[in-house]
Formats: C-alpha cells, structure tokens, sequence
C-alpha cells in the first residue's frame, strides 16, 4: 500500500512539475520581433489595468448614479489612446496583481502611481516617468506635536503597501521602523486612524488627498533623498514592447511640455468633491447592490458546479478503477491542500496564458473547483454513514449497482449530510470574496471602492457585514426548512 501511494505521490508531483514548467515557458516573451503596438491598434484597444483605491492618481466616482473610474492617470492613459487612435479600456484590479497582469498579457499596460524600481525593471518594461509628486507620511493629527519630521518616526510603527517603494524605503531609510504592509492602502489608513500603525508612507499627492478630505489627518515630508530613476510615477508594459513604451513616451513627452499633468491633477480634485460632498452610505447603495448581485452569482453558480463535481468525485472514489479512485484522492487532496486565492490567481492568469478567460468566469471557475473537493468529502461521508442493510436488501430485490446508488444510498446520503452541505454553502458565499483580488466586483471589492471614495473606513466595512449576515441567515433559514420536510418525508 505504502508503494502504491508513493507512486501516486511521485506522479502528483511529476504533474505539478510538467504544469508550472509548461506555464513559465508560455510566459517568455517568444514574439519573433516586437509587434506590442501593432497589436494595440490592430485590436483597435489599449487595455489598461489599475488599482481604482488611490486618489488622485485613480478613484471611482458616483456621479449622477454612474460608475467612474477617474484621475490623474486615467487622463494620461486617455491622451496616450488618442494619440494611438484607439479605444481605451480600463480593467480593475488589486495593487499587487497589475504587473502580474501584464506579465501574462491581460493588459497591455499598468498604471497607478508605479515607482519604476530596479527589481521592477527586471520583470516589466517602464515608460518615462510622467509625474513625481514626491514622497510624504500620512499621521493623526492629534500626533502633529510628537511626530514632525521623520527623525520622530525612528523605532516607530510605520504602513506602506504592500510591494511599493515607500515599503522598501521605510525599511532601508528609517532605523528601527517596525514596517507593517497591507495590500490596501484604504486598510492602511484605517490601521493610523485606529492607531495600529504611527505614520503612512504614501505619496504627497494621495496624501494631500486625504488631508484635504479627513480633518483628523496631517501630513509631514519624508525628507528621503532619492536617485531620479526609480522615484515618480511610470507606466509598466510587458518585457520587450519597444515599439508601444516609444509610442507612450512620444505622448508623456506631450504631456510634460504643455504641463497637462497639474490640469489633470486639478481635474481629479473637481472628482474627489463630487464623492465627499455626501459620503453617506445611502448614497452609495448601487455599489453595495452591484457587490452583491455578482457575490450572490458567484456562489449559486459555483454551488451547483460544486455539488456536481463532488458527487463525481465521490463515486470516483468508490470505483473499483484504481486509475478514478487515484484521481479523485489526488485532485481532492492538492485542491484542499492550497489556498483558494492561490487557486483563483492560477486561473486567471496562469491560465490565461494559454486561455483568455475573463475574470468573472475566472472566479467561477477558482471557486467552483474549489467547493467540488469539499462537498466531495462530505458526499463520501454520507455514502458511508448509509446502513450496510440497505444494500443488501437492495442486492435482494435485484437492483443494479448503477440503481442502488442512485435510489437507494445517495437520497439517503444527502439527507445525512444536509447539514453539512448546507455549511459548506454558507461557507461559499464568504469565500467567494477572495475574487476581488482579480478585480471581480463583488461586495467586498465595492465596499473597499467606497472606502476610497468616501475617506471613510468603517462605516462600509460595518455595512458589508450586515449585508454579509442577512444572505447569510436568510440561506440558514431556507436550509433549515427543507431540512425539516426531509426528516418528515
């Protein structure tokens, strides 16, 4: 037995081996010659992907009860399409995923405030840098008189994002600093509004933002002393595009003569009162709708192809086939044995190398996968829990095998393990929130937009919970009544 599950295990990691090497060797760059720009305006689309959650640079406005995602950027990026003659189209995303985008060609372009690193310059393209704001730290204002320069900040608690320069000058530039990263800059600013953190790095421009629109905010400068090359912001192209990083540079050249980048910034604040002037959450209630319009999607589509998957499996596993039963231990087995964000990030992108998935199917897909290794366990659980007596009254009025199972044991079964079928979809609906990371516009992607929008940090999240709650509890309800039907039926 042990031989046999270390042959099974030799394969399992044979397969893995053969997958990752297969996708790397997609990810190289094997264009004969460079044809980004040709393929941008053969397309006749210049898709970009940004992380909404940092105004000025980029943000989403309610204006007139419509979606928006403006900025700084989204108007450089707009000048770059024109001078293309080209549509734009804007694709949402976390932070940390925009060069993962590019790097698997998702887009054709990344902005949002990107510092051009050395480390970044190694996996991505940059255009000239477009616009250097500076560097700055977010406190509290009840803070103004114990932290005035960043000498104070020296052993102190500092937030940067997650993967961003002023993370990595924090840890470089300022001695004993206890450098904390979210993935969310939205969570960063809760975390110094609730005092976890003392200080903010971000960049002046988003910091001014905030200061301007949350009056318990201050704001102090860095007083960093930085190389030209690796400080500002710049736009991030897959490695080798010269023909389209020359075409963005021609415009960005444009864009600096004629001094666009202070009208675009000013454009931005005219945007940024358009969303303080009521902050209520009231007045974002198509936000909270539209979150949980595709949360609701996501689980009852991914529920079904679930429990579909897992009673595939689980027969799988009761097959006298060795090749089935090891296919369904060693699928079972690695699903639940890696993260479902993991999981999510290989489809969309690992994926999407080979195939264009959109990343709505994308999350279906991840989440689906997913629930089928679980409700495959519970499904095996309730097939065993089914008394030997019925089979073998069902051997003695001379059913088949194919029928016993399929009148006999698995209506048994699934009135076992209702409940537990019933958690697991629970379970789902909260899950299923990790798609935000692919820019799913779930509920808790637009509550994290309307903590941007609002410079309010709570409130959204207290109103996610309760919508969170009332799906959940109304399915508990619904569960627990057709549980009760089965125990009179």
């Amino acid at each position: 037995m042990n031989i046999l599950k270390s042959k099974w295990l030799s394969k399992i990691i044979l397969s893995l081996i053969a997958i990752i090497s297969f996708t790397a060797l997609l990810s190289i760059n094997t264009y004969a010659a460079d044809d980004s720009l040709n393929r941008v305006k053969q397309r006749k689309e210049l898709i970009v992907v940004t992380s909404p959650d940092y105004p000025p640079y980029e943000f989403q406005v309610n204006h007139k009860g419509k979606d928006k995602i403006v900025g700084m950027d989204m108007d450089v990026v707009k000048k770059i399409a024109d001078d293309l003659h080209v549509k734009l189209v804007i694709k949402s995303m976390n932070f940390d995923s925009l060069l993962v985008a590019i790097e698997t060609g998702k887009a054709d372009m990344a902005i949002g405030g990107i510092n051009p690193t050395k480390e970044r310059r190694q996996s991505v393209d940059f255009s000239d840098i477009y616009y250097n704001g500076g560097q700055s730290f977010l406190i509290n204002k009840s803070d103004v008189n114990k932290i005035k320069s960043v000498k104070d900040l020296k052993n102190q608690k500092i937030g940067a994002q997650t993967g961003t320069l002023q993370y990595d000058l924090a840890k470089k530039k300022i001695p004993g600093a206890n450098v904390k990263g979210m993935d969310k800059s939205t969570d960063l600013v809760l975390a110094l509004k609730t005092h976890k953190i003392d200080a903010l790095g971000i960049e002046k421009p988003s910091a001014e933002a905030y200061v301007k629109n949350d009056k318990t905010m201050a704001m102090i400068p860095s007083g960093y002393k930085l190389s030209t090359n690796e400080v500002g912001a710049a736009i991030a192209m897959k490695k080798g595009s010269t023909s389209l990083v020359n075409a963005t540079n021609k415009t960005i050249a444009k864009i600096k003569k004629q001094n666009l980048t202070e009208k675009y910034l000013a454009s931005a604040g005219k945007y940024m009162k358009v969303n303080t002037v009521n902050t209520s959450m009231t007045h974002y209630w198509s936000y909270f709708v539209k979150g949980i319009k595709y949360t609701v999607l996501i689980s009852l589509v991914s529920s079904l192809f679930g429990v579909v998957l897992g009673v595939a499996l689980a027969l799988m596993r009761f097959s006298k086939s060795k090749i089935l039963r090891g296919i369904s231990i060693s699928y079972t087995e690695f699903i639940r044995g890696t993260p479902l964000m993991v999981q999510v990030m290989f489809v969309y992108f690992g994926i999407g190398v080979i195939v264009n998935i959109p990343a709505l199917l994308s999350g279906i897909i991840a989440v689906s996968l997913n629930s089928g290794a679980y409700v495959a366990e519970i499904i095996r659980g309730g097939i065993n829990s089914v008394a030997k007596g019925q089979t073998e009254a069902a051997a003695s009025l001379g059913l088949s095998k194919t029928d016993l199972m399929r009148f006999v044991i698995l209506p048994q079964a699934f009135k076992n393990i209702w409940p537990a079928l019933g958690n697991e979809f629970i379970s789902l609906i909260k899950e299923s929130s990790i798609v935000s990371i692919i820019g799913v516009t779930d509920l808790i992607y637009q509550t994290n937009i309307v903590r941007a929008d609002t410079y309010r940090g709570v409130m959204p999240i207290f109103v996610a919970m309760v919508i969170y709650f009332i799906v959940t509890f109304a399915l508990t309800r619904l569960l627990n009544y057709y549980e009760g039907k089965m125990k009179h039926a």
